[in-house]
């Protein structure tokens, strides 16, 4: 490339080193998906086509990449799995990403960064110049729609929204798993969320410091930091960019957050002049429980109502929420042995403060900084699901007279979500998680909702299972893991292997480094998912491998492209082996 064209803007990006499951990965497999797609096509037509789906240095000097922030012209072809659109301009071989698009949309982008080794451009979406017949615009309940980077799909139909992100789950198995396609069962459409908007039970909005406020003297001398001088944008980080943008209102958070939201900006642009660098504002629901019969004992509000009943021991009192009660609401429990209650929904802004949801007959008591899933609206058809799948079908059995399963251990339990809503199905549950201060809330969980079966322990992550195999036979027990969006590490996995409990239940938040997991788990100890050791070592004398019952999708965030997973795993007995392996082993 010769320097004028460089100054010209002409000037492409090498990509660094990308993490495993990280949407630059993710987005990579999508991109070398469609060009070979493309090739084939090219093929059929008698077209030039690109090696290995990569631009060849011949095509590089033959095609003129557009300037950096000129305007091209896109033809979407493709939705990839972290949500933007992939298309072409006027070439066949180099691959436009564009948010907030979809395919068959001719759109106008700009473009922000060329990749030309991995053959393709970032861009911004400008416009559209001719819609796709899926683009309703009349869906979109957001004025910062196309611009704000938390949603993707506010202009497409729920129903297809489902039906992406099934496709996300189909894919991230064909990409990131290493299984041949016999050894991946048909995924089942993704269950939907009962609120598509109102939904999100936290946000964090932030603003910047003014400026200078993050430069070298200031940070050597905070006393000397600048002042604002007018309120700053209050919000989220606009599309592809580090820049905040003033965000008044979020359609798909809660009534009681959305309130939260307008009281915390007013209040901040009054104490503007208090503060001399930024800071992100949490913004999290509690909901209360207060029983309407006039027979009922008085409760206080801080005291969580199971089944509209107050707990039998005492819990720790939350702070008051900030913030005016969202009207409460009157709700009537399925069964008539017990009473309807009055539930106030409000918000909280210190994240030490304790969080009350409620699921189903559950309560559950967090710091509200600490993690906690952000739609309660679908954890009751989540947990009910898991609930009807963690134990086997007579005909997911390969034994004739299989033990029953007694023993149930949640891996990374954070404050005891599964190990509670599962306790009724065991005899014994064990809750592990290497923070100690998740365990503390899991306790205290269990002892709010009565659940005597049950034990947490903060494990340590280079033996997470010692406990578990010191007190339950493998053979009667189920691990649910549910780790952050890295997945579960080299060593996790050998544990799990070398301990080899009957059933496996995945549930993540990232379905790539989840069918990463779950291939290594499949094929069990052979070559390939362990390069420090050999198979032998790896599982012993006793081999143990798992196959997959069941894959699902979860839409827990919808108008975004994000999807959650479960998969569901049996292990493979005696019998099954050979076959299985054989299968694997072409992967």
């Amino acid at each position: 490339m010769t320097k004028r064209k460089r100054d010209q803007g002409y000037h492409t990006k090498r990509m660094k080193a990308v993490q495993e499951g990280s949407n630059e990965q993710v987005l990579l497999a999508d991109i070398k998906e469609l060009l070979r797609s493309n090739n084939d096509q090219n093929r059929k037509e008698s077209r030039p086509i690109s090696r290995r789906g990569h631009v060849t240095e011949v095509d590089r000097a033959s095609q003129d990449l557009p300037e950096r922030f000129s305007e091209v012209e896109v033809k979407i072809s493709a939705l990839s799995s972290i949500g933007d659109g992939l298309g072409f301009s006027t070439a066949s071989n180099h691959v436009f990403v564009v948010p907030f698009t979809l395919p068959g949309d001719l759109v106008k982008a700009k473009v922000v960064t060329h990749f030309g080794h991995e053959s393709y451009t970032l861009t911004d979406f400008v416009s559209v110049i001719k819609p796709s017949s899926q683009r309703n615009h009349s869906l979109v309940q957001c004025p910062y729609f196309a611009k704000c980077s938390g949603c993707q799909f506010q202009m497409l139909s729920y129903e297809e929204q489902l039906a992406h992100k099934s496709i996300i789950l189909e894919k991230a198995y064909r990409n990131f798993s290493t299984l041949t396609p016999e050894s991946i069962p048909v995924i089942g459409d993704t269950i939907g969320s009962p609120l598509q908007y109102g939904y999100r039970t936290k946000i964090t909005p932030h603003f910047d410091g003014p400026p200078g406020s993050m430069s070298r003297k200031a940070k050597k001398h905070p006393e000397e930091r600048p002042s604002f001088d007018e309120v700053p944008p209050i919000g989220f980080m606009v599309k592809g960019t580090r820049k905040t943008m003033d965000i008044e209102d979020c359609p798909i958070a809660t009534d009681a957050v959305r309130d939260g939201l307008r009281k915390e900006r007013k209040r901040v642009a009054e104490e503007i002049h208090k503060y001399k660098r930024g800071a992100t504002i949490l913004l999290r629901e509690t909901t209360s429980r207060t029983p309407t019969n006039k027979d009922s004992p008085s409760k206080s509000d801080s005291q969580p109502i199971l089944n509209g009943t107050a707990p039998s021991s005492p819990i720790q009192a939350q702070s008051t929420p900030r913030g005016t009660n969202i009207e409460p609401t009157t709700t009537t429990p399925n069964s008539s042995n017990h009473p309807p209650y009055t539930e106030t929904k409000t918000y909280i802004t210190d994240q030490n403060a304790l969080a009350t949801e409620y699921i189903g007959p559950y309560a559950f008591l967090n710091p509200a900084g600490a993690f906690f899933q952000n739609n309660n609206s679908i954890l009751q058809p989540f947990t009910s699901y898991i609930r009807s799948h963690i134990l086997p079908s007579s005909s997911s059995s390969s034994t004739s007279n299989p033990q029953k399963i007694n023993y149930l251990i949640d891996a990374y339990s954070g404050s005891g979500l599964f190990t509670i809503t599962l306790s009724p199905l065991f005899t014994s549950c064990l809750g592990i998680d290497i923070a100690p201060s998740s365990i503390a809330s899991a306790r205290q969980n269990a002892i709010l909702n009565n659940v005597t079966n049950a034990d947490f322990v903060a494990g340590d992550a280079s033996n997470i299972f010692e406990q578990a195999r010191d007190r339950f036979p493998a053979e009667e027990s189920v691990v649910v893991i549910d780790p952050p969006r890295k997945g579960c590490d080299e060593m996790f996995l050998r544990q799990l292997l070398e301990w080899g409990p009957r059933r496996v239940v995945y549930v993540s938040c990232n379905v790539h480094t989840q069918a990463r997991d779950v291939g290594i788990l499949v094929k069990g100890g052979k070559k390939g998912w362990n390069k420090s050791e050999g198979e032998e070592k790896v599982a012993g004398e006793r081999r143990v491998r798992y196959r997959i019952e069941s894959l699902r999708g979860f839409d827990f965030f919808p108008q975004t492209g994000h999807v959650e997973g479960v998969a569901v795993l049996q292990r493979v007995d005696d019998g099954e082996e050979e076959e299985d392996t054989s299968q694997a082993a072409e992967g």
